[in-house]
């Protein structure tokens, strides 16, 4: 073979094809595209995020909302109270007075009652446990507060009154016979539905002129049940 001549290959290699240029405009094309594509993922989150956010508040609501009823439900219904006569079994009205049942459920609780004693009695109308033993149900009922509504006050409902309520006392009354006259004194959260013969035991009690009995009759415990 021949030797091939230095010219010759500075032409063949002129011949040969380089490396071919990007051009500027084809770089801003592509970079637009690119941002454009980031600018419409990001919005995309974003617009997701904020539609979700009301949807998201809403259920945490609900759920707050089911969790307060839950609570509402799990209250005790019922009341046992034990007295030295026997025991009654009263209903707790938790739709229609609320804050005293909750109230009355923490007393028991804490034993409140525990040692009560049964001070006013008197037949025919209703009878009071209490630690204050001071002047009672026709003597030094206040009438104090409009918050609860009023409600005819039949035999065998259970009560508080109102104005030791709101000074922050809690005494019982369980009257024994309508008594629509009490309606501004007593907050009823409650009625007897087992043990009337025990009330009417107790009410039949000798007082003397101050309507305090002569024996002593007390509240042993309250034990507190979902259902009897």
């Amino acid at each position: 073979m021949g030797r091939i001549k230095p010219h010759v290959l500075l032409q063949q290699s002129k011949r040969k094809k380089g490396p071919s240029r990007i051009s500027a405009t084809t770089i801003i094309v592509c970079t637009s595209i690119i941002v454009m594509l980031m600018y419409f993922l990001f919005y995309r989150h974003w617009f997701n995020r904020t539609r979700l956010q009301p949807e998201n508040y809403i259920s945490v609501s609900e759920d707050e909302n089911t969790l307060v009823e839950s609570k509402k439900s799990d209250l005790p219904g019922y009341a046992v109270v034990i007295t030295s006569k026997g025991s009654i079994i009263v209903e707790l009205y938790k739709e229609s007075a609320p804050e005293v049942v909750d109230e009355f459920i923490d007393l028991c609780q804490k034993g409140h009652f525990k040692g009560m004693l049964f001070h006013q009695v008197i037949k025919h109308y209703v009878i009071q446990a209490g630690h204050n033993k001071g002047p009672g149900a026709t003597e030094d009922w206040n009438l104090l507060g409009k918050k609860y509504a009023s409600m005819r006050h039949e035999a065998f409902m259970l009560g508080t009154s109102k104005g030791n309520y709101f000074n922050k006392g809690f005494d019982l009354f369980i009257t024994t016979a309508p008594i629509p006259d009490l309606s501004e004194k007593l907050i009823v959260f409650g009625r007897v539905i087992k043990g009337e013969d025990i009330v009417q035991e107790i009410e039949e009690v000798d007082t003397d002129e101050h309507y305090q009995p002569k024996i002593s009759i007390g509240i042993l415990d309250v034990a507190l049940k979902e259902m009897v």
